[in-house]
């Protein structure tokens, strides 16, 4: 401790200690943010493959919807695509690998503690999210759709379906190894992608298999979306309940299997 003429005296004693939790909780999900936007493909996968479908689809005649503008009928299940993407896809693959070379192990050890880390990246996961739905809503306008209905009912669901696929994500991450993690969360993205109503309706599928194709959580988000949106309707308390199912299971199971090295 020094002074300096009349003035009070200096302290220059070290007070180490951790940053209070939101900081860090912030300061990890703007690292997490940073890393998906500047991994090429992370950025195909939310972004650029989001937005082609829907340019594509729209301006091609390559679907048949039946009634209606094929605009009307993708923009939602592009919506749900890049949910699906951020908060299962990349979040799956990225979390495998960093458990597999040990990352969460050290992170898990630092001041911001497991729980802040998931924490954090919950929060680039919505961040993101932001950003695809602003991009694909800006391309969809430019293409002449005209949404309808409650924009709080359609984020109603987008946090539902966040919050199922974010659990599936973690849940295969955290049970895999990595190699498998990135296989298996592919498959399941193009598997889904086919066969969740995201660019071909549910209908054009057999009667027999619809209503297993109905319960999966990107049929839910997408035909929710769709309902809201294209429709204008009230709020889908089905697609709501099969999301919440999916969340509530995911995220219980990864609440018990997860492992972090």
């Amino acid at each position: 401790m020094t002074t300096t003429g009349g003035t009070a005296p200096l302290d220059f004693t070290p007070a180490p200690g951790a940053a209070p939790f939101p900081r860090m909780v912030l300061a990890q999900a703007g690292a997490e943010v940073r890393a998906m936007l500047r991994n090429g493909e992370q950025l195909l996968l939310t972004l650029i493959i989001p937005v082609l479908l829907l340019v594509g689809f729209s301006l091609a005649p390559l679907i048949d919807i039946g009634a209606g503008r094929r605009v009307d009928f993708l923009v939602p299940g592009v919506l749900a695509l890049a949910v699906m993407s951020t908060a299962f896809t990349g979040q799956a693959i990225a979390t495998g690998f960093e458990r597999r070379y040990g990352v969460l192990k050290r992170l898990g050890a630092t001041p911001l503690s497991r729980s802040g880390l998931m924490l954090g990246k919950t929060v680039a996961v919505v961040a993101v999210e932001v950003i695809q739905a602003a991009v694909i809503v800006g391309v969809g306008l430019a293409l002449g759709w005209r949404p309808h209905g409650s924009f709080l009912s359609a984020a109603l669901l987008i946090v539902l379906g966040t919050a199922a696929f974010s659990g599936l994500g973690l849940l295969m991450a955290g049970t895999l190894r990595a190699e498998a993690t990135l296989a298996g969360a592919n498959l399941v993205y193009l598997v889904l992608l086919g066969a969740g109503g995201v660019v071909f309706p549910l209908s054009k599928f057999p009667a027999g298999a619809q209503p297993f194709l109905e319960a999966l959580p990107i049929s839910a988000l997408t035909g929710g979306l769709r309902t809201v949106l294209a429709d204008g309707a009230a709020l889908p308390l089905g697609s709501l309940a099969v999301l919440a199912g999916w969340a509530v299971v995911a995220l219980a199971l990864v609440s018990r299997t997860f492992r972090w090295e």
